[in-house]
């Protein structure tokens, strides 16, 4: 079993025989009314004190108020070649998290000369408002306290609150009391900041390479850059104290590349703390590591918002102490969170490009290209790639922190979203789709319009790095709109033609146009070659549901969509539907109103009138024999019935379609049908089952005229009785 060097707060015996410590801080109170007191941020040293049994611990001892710590030591020449773990009480929850990994493979500032009191570090690791901390930190060959750097302690960051939104937030934030069970807890002190620290080895210089080119501290002037500055949060947005860093800016020559980082910790933090852990951070870097200012030249939240790091000008080549060996000559981006396993939001990564793109373009360079950079130090990156002091080696304009330096930064899931960064940040756009045209139907392969469309479009570019899309019509640019639009509108003269689209990207590239719809200009409507026409048919008659059959033909001269019912009821049919079943109300005058479209958009509207009429019985001529009978069941409650050879009913009308309505049973008989004096039909009423109010019979004409209708009962054998109904046409 390992031996383990523990570096404790408080006491908890743990498995193995060794004892981690843990601080404990009491329940902070309320700040009094809506609004709190601004409060400096506070970094708390907790030092551990030896024991006879070579084991280190710390008396149980209280801290105030924490939201981020780190673990440091004495000195930089020095790494901690092993793991550091937390776990931290909530505040608020009183819940313990479980063992956190501490980043301890950071790399030191570039400042040769270390001054007096810098210190090694690991990275500090947000966890929001807590009361308590346990730290154990294990030797990676086992060994104890003998194998790890000197001075080891955990420090603990309050960030205070510092900006107006934060003094807003009602939250528990006043300084707890303390309690002393042992040890010592005070606050670091300001004393004197510094970027500077030694590498572990001699940096050697190539006499043949090109020599590292030396940060001034003269204020340069800042160059314009090829594409827009994004909205950046100055220092004072999110409470820098310009206290803690007092020594004068020192700037590069430019900035030939840019190292993407994480900062490690949670991502579960809200949007609106960001300005605190930025605080912590800084505090950290400056009274913790004795660095002079914040390391990073910018931060990004996960909800996007870009912060200003390190002071000196956001547009200006201002030296960071991000990438060890590698500062001279690049800017520091940092993502809030840890993206070892999980990657960062869509608004973090646009963000990251923005600003890559924007201080990139400052210096005329593409942000998908390469660079030689020369190496500041002797070392191996976290691929094990060997760099020497002085030489040159090529990295990608948009690098990780592991492309530089033997870190895991900025994380697994990080590290492969740079290729997503740097075509972001180039350009051209990408993903670039016309999805839809509205205003316009597809029929095969042509879209058919009356003039007037609009084009949709999709990318997968965020549209803050999109200046404008363009639309093409027969590859000429009839309209333009703004990268965060998703549609643009024109009129098409009459013929055919080709639409496409096109984006422009914030560097100026401009993505090949998209594959063009042949699109079609069509003014003219369709017609109705048969207008909408009402005829009878078979079927059971009632005096509010007459069969009949709906009639029409329509056609276009391009390509018919679709023919609809407006009246007196709705329906939608197909280009080659042209007759439709429906029923209707007898006595009564309805408007059949029909629409027939085309492809492009064009209507015609008919709308005739008919009116189905119901002659009784008795109004028709009879000739022979006729019997009245009673029953619900008859149109009107009687019909007529005769056995009688040769017996007639004649019904005149004018009209355009008529039926003769009828009584059966397996016993009914046959009649002829004469029209205007012909005989057309000889029709059997014989049926296995009962029907009334049956319309045996009809017949249509193309338009209304005067007819006559007569029926003569046959007089067949054995079953000679034909009952009738009344005569229905439609007028």
């Amino acid at each position: 079993m390992k031996r383990r060097a523990w570096l404790t707060l408080g006491a908890v015996v743990l498995g193995g025989g060794g004892i981690a410590t843990y601080a404990v801080a009491s329940p902070s109170a309320d700040a009094a009314g809506d609004v709190q007191p601004k409060r400096p941020v506070k970094v708390y040293d907790l030092a551990l004190k030896g024991t006879a049994a070579g084991k280190r611990e710390l008396p149980r001892t209280e801290t105030r108020q924490f939201s981020l710590l780190g673990v440091s030591w004495t000195g930089t020449a020095k790494q901690l070649e092993g793991r550091a773990q937390v776990r931290t009480r909530g505040s608020e929850t009183g819940e313990w998290t479980a063992w956190q990994d501490l980043e301890t493979t950071i790399g030191p500032p570039e400042d040769p000369d270390e001054r007096s009191g810098a210190r090694g570090a690991s990275e500090p690791l947000w966890v929001g408002p807590s009361d308590g901390v346990q730290v154990q930190v294990v030797h990676e060959d086992g060994t104890t306290s003998a194998g790890l750097p000197k001075g080891l302690e955990v420090n603990l960051v309050d960030p205070g609150i510092a900006t107006a939104a934060e003094q807003r937030d009602t939250g528990d934030d006043t300084d707890p009391a303390a309690f002393a069970v042992g040890g010592t807890e005070t606050p670091a002190p300001t004393g004197s900041e510094s970027t500077s620290a030694s590498p572990s080895a001699p940096a050697t210089v190539s006499p043949t390479a090109t020599p590292t080119p030396t940060p001034t501290a003269t204020t340069p002037t800042a160059p314009p850059s090829t594409v827009p500055e994004p909205t950046i949060v100055p220092r004072s947005g999110w409470g820098a104290d310009e206290s803690l860093s007092p020594d004068p800016s020192e700037y590069n020559a430019d900035v030939k590349a840019v190292f993407v980082h994480h900062t490690a910790g949670s991502n579960d933090y809200s949007c609106e703390e960001s300005a605190s852990i930025i605080r912590g951070i800084y505090a950290y870097h400056t009274q913790t590591e004795k660095w002079n200012d914040i390391g990073y030249n910018f931060l990004v939240d996960k909800c996007g918002t870009v912060f200003e790091g390190r002071k000196g000008g956001v547009d200006l080549p201002v030296l960071g102490a991000h990438t060890y060996g590698w500062n001279r000559e690049s800017a520091g981006i940092a993502v809030l969170g840890d993206y070892t396993a999980a990657g960062a939001s869509n608004a973090a990564l646009t963000s990251v490009a923005r600003i890559a793109a924007w201080k990139l373009g400052q210096y005329g360079v593409a942000p998908d290209s390469t660079v030689q950079l020369n190496a500041g130090a002797t070392q191996k990156n976290f691929a094990g790639t060997s760099f020497t002091a002085g030489t040159a080696y090529t990295f990608d304009r948009i690098s990780g922190h592991r492309d530089g330096y033997a870190t895991e930064c900025p994380g697994n899931s990080l590290y492969d979203q740079l290729p997503t960064i740097r075509a972001w940040a180039a350009g051209p756009v990408q993903g670039l789709k016309l999805t839809s045209l509205t205003g316009a139907t597809l029929s095969g392969s042509t879209y058919w319009t009356k003039g007037a469309i609009t084009a949709k479009w999709s990318a997968t570019t965020p549209s803050s790095l999109i200046s404008r899309f363009e639309l093409l019509v027969d590859g000429k640019v009839v309209a333009s709109a703004a990268g965060t639009a998703t549609s643009a509108s024109t009129t098409l003269t009459a013929g055919t033609h080709k639409v496409a689209v096109r984006a422009v990207h914030q560097s100026g590239r401009t993505t090949p146009a998209t594959t063009a719809l042949t699109v079609a200009t069509d003014t003219t409507a369709p017609a109705f070659s048969t207008t909408p026409q009402l005829t009878l048919r078979t079927g059971t008659v009632s005096t509010t549901a007459v069969p009949v059959t709906l009639g029409w033909k329509a056609a276009d001269s391009q390509a018919l969509k679709s023919v609809s019912l407006l009246s007196p009821t709705t329906a939608t049919f197909g280009p080659t539907t042209t007759s439709s079943s429906r029923t209707a109300k007898s006595g009564t005058a309805s408007i059949w109103s029909m629409k027939a479209y085309d492809v492009a958009g064009n209507t015609r509207t008919s709308s005739p009138s008919y009116t189905p009429m119901i002659l009784q019985e008795t109004s028709a001529t009879k000739s022979g024999s006729w019997t009245a009978r009673s029953s619900t069941s008859y149109l009107g409650g009687k019909s007529y019935s005769s056995g009688s050879k040769g017996a007639s009913l004649s019904w005149t009308f004018t009209g355009r379609s008529a039926s003769w309505v009828v009584s059966r049973a397996s016993t009914s008989g046959q009649a002829y049908v004469y029209v205007d004096g012909t005989k057309v039909a000889t029709v059997d009423l014989k049926s296995s089952t009962t029907k009334y109010r049956d319309a045996i019979w009809t017949k249509s004409w193309s338009s209304s005229a005067k007819h006559t209708v007569k029926i003569v009962v046959v007089g067949t054998s054995g079953r000679p009785t034909v009952t009738t109904d009344g005569l229905v046409y439609i007028k």
